[in-house]
């Protein structure tokens, strides 16, 4: 009977021993689909998240984080591959702290299995890092890493850098199913930086169009030289994250360059300065008429180290600012400190741009400046010929009537009256042809004529005096005067006003400024109380002296009743034909 029942019972529990093992076979495989399930949305979770950025290093820094906890790892590093394609220019981590880093030193330039992905873009996962033939170990106060895992991230088919993961946590190994997400996640982190790069790149050129926009309307608008530049070394400086911008304009013996801008760190030891063209940064693009680049302006042997300029900048590039075809207008330098990025190609492209429109600009510019000149120059003209034609011949015929009318007045006190109204006729004819000499005169239209400089003297010494002197002036005197003359009449009355202002305590002064054919004549007087017996005459003596270097002469009156009357002339040189020279 009882063993009956033994065989029955052992087929009962088998049938329940299989059945145990299917159950416990389906939950793992219901856990292993929700664990995909749930990585899968995370993966997601993480793609959307990384497409959001549009800023690079918020985009960078998202990917690091991301790429962590994906597969589950402590340490997580994004390298950007640097121009040259050989070493890192950036390093973006996650797990370690400030402290940390700052105790291990530099960030790795792609040396070990870091330069391994770089030199083979392709996943590599390790089980031990220090087992792998390119590595070398790490620097002091590194922390331990022993599993590895690394992939390219690419962007428009050029690797743009790599993810490294190390130290799976719970001591495990970094799997296939990890390679798997991370290189999902990497191709989706190249979408988002192309993205970002995009969007950071139209910025950076509408940021570029509104500066040269404000250059443009600061040159139209009537803005200085010396204004524009410093906007265009202010704006490019800004743009580019410089430390340092200058601009230089060439010398008159084009050997030699002027710094008339500099903006910056230690602008000082560059405003004013004056640079030969040959072994320096700026005299290389102005001289070659194209972009000149330095990865290290204080130790580039193109480059004189003297005067000493460059102390702890770095990367440089200098542009000319114009093209062949408008003319080289001045070169524009641009320097950041020393370890920041280099100047790209893409940049220094853009720089190059941003000069060439800021130098298009300002010839614009000049040559509206040029045109309005003519402008006024014509309307000068129209107004002198106007005035000769028409106001001085009927002024002129007004008092050939008086003078014939006069005649006929027998009443000594209307005669006499009538006389006195020819005589202001005739002072009022030789003022308006003065104005029209004036009017006529090209050199005095920007203000370094005689007269214009005339007029300067006598608004500058108003102050001094207490009044404003009156003046007149007639003849051809900035057209027919020559140069030196005209450098010795305004020291003459720049002395004699200072002289009247001194010691006349006069309440008014009139100047007079003739030049005929034979002779400029300078007449200062005023009601003051004369020329005092004693006192230093050094001021008289050097206006006597300016006259007989010209074969002129100085007069001094002073009449009993006061005042004082200067009279300075000198001759007017002629050719052996009677004309001036």
């Amino acid at each position: 009977m009882g063993s009956a029942e033994e065989p029955q019972e052992a087929r009962a529990r088998l049938p329940h021993l299989r059945l145990d093992e299917l159950l416990e076979e389906l939950q793992a495989r219901l856990d292993a689909a929700r664990g995909t399930r749930d990585r899968v949305h995370s993966l997601l979770e993480a793609v959307l998240s990384v497409g959001r950025e549009l800023n690079l290093e918020q985009a960078l820094h998202s990917i690091v984080e991301a790429a962590a906890v994906l597969v589950d790892a402590k340490y997580a590093a994004l390298g950007v591959i640097g121009p040259d394609g050989k070493r890192l220019s950036a390093f973006h981590t996650i797990g370690v702290a400030e402290e940390q880093i700052a105790r291990i030193g530099p960030f790795p330039e792609g040396h070990g299995i870091l330069g391994e992905l770089i030199r083979h873009p392709e996943p590599l996962r390790l089980t031990k890092l220090s087992e792998h033939p390119a590595s070398y170990g790490f620097p002091p106060n590194h922390p331990p890493m022993n599993t590895f895992l690394g992939v390219p991230i690419r962007v428009r088919d050029q690797v743009f850098g790599n993810l490294y993961l190390t130290e799976k946590r719970g001591g495990a190994q970094f799997d296939e199913e990890d390679e798997s997400v991370l290189s999902t996640l990497a191709v989706a982190a190249g979408v988002a930086i192309d993205n970002a790069r995009l969007y950071e790149q139209s910025r950076l050129r509408e940021r570029w169009l509104r500066a040269n926009a404000e250059i443009t309307h600061n040159l139209l608008s009537g803005g200085g030289r010396t204004e524009v530049l410093g906007l265009i070394a202010e704006q490019a400086g800004e743009i580019t994250g410089s430390a340092l911008s200058a601009v230089a304009l060439p010398m008159d013996d084009t050997e030699s360059l002027a710094v008339e801008i500099a903006v910056g760190l230690d602008s000082e030891a560059h405003r004013g300065l004056v640079l030969p063209v040959d072994a320096t940064l700026m005299g290389l693009a102005i001289s070659s008429v194209a972009p000149a680049v330095s990865a290290d302006v204080s130790h580039d042997d193109r480059i004189s180290p003297e005067p000493p300029r460059f102390q702890g900048l770095g990367p440089a590039v200098a542009v000319p600012i114009g093209t062949g075809e408008v003319g080289v207008r001045g070169v524009l330098l641009l320097a950041r400190k020393s370890g920041r990025p280099e100047f790209s190609p893409t940049e220094t492209e853009t720089l190059q741009a941003f000069a060439a429109q800021a130098a298009v600009a300002m010839e614009l510019a000049e040559r509206r400046a040029d045109a309005e000149e003519v402008a006024v120059l014509k309307d000068r003209d129209r107004i002198a010929r106007d005035l000769h034609d028409l106001a001085i011949q009927r002024l002129f015929a007004t008092g050939m009537t008086l003078q014939s009318a006069g005649r006929f007045i027998e009443h000594p006190e209307a005669a006499e009256r009538v006389v006195r109204a020819v005589d202001d006729l005739d002072e009022t004819i030789k003022i308006i042809r003065s104005t029209i000499f004036g009017l006529r005169s090209r050199e005095g239209a920007d203000g370094t004529g005689l007269r214009a400089r005339v007029v300067r003297i006598a608004g500058e010494a108003a102050p001094v005096l207490g009044f404003a002197p009156s003046v007149r002036m007639e003849g051809l005197l900035d057209t027919d005067l020559p140069r030196d003359i005209a450098e010795h009449v305004v020291a003459v009355l720049s002395e004699a006003l200072t002289n009247t202002a001194r010691h006349a305590r006069a309440t008014r002064a009139d100047v007079a400024l003739t030049a005929d054919s034979h002779q400029v004549r300078l007449t200062v007087s005023d009601n003051g109380v004369g020329i005092p017996s004693e006192g230093r005459r050094s001021g008289l003596r050097n206006m006597a002296e300016r006259a007989g270097q010209l074969g002129g002469e100085l007069e001094l009156t002073s009449p009993a009743d006061g005042g004082t009357t200067l009279v300075w002339w000198v001759p007017v040189p002629t050719d052996p034909t009677g004309q001036r020279i």
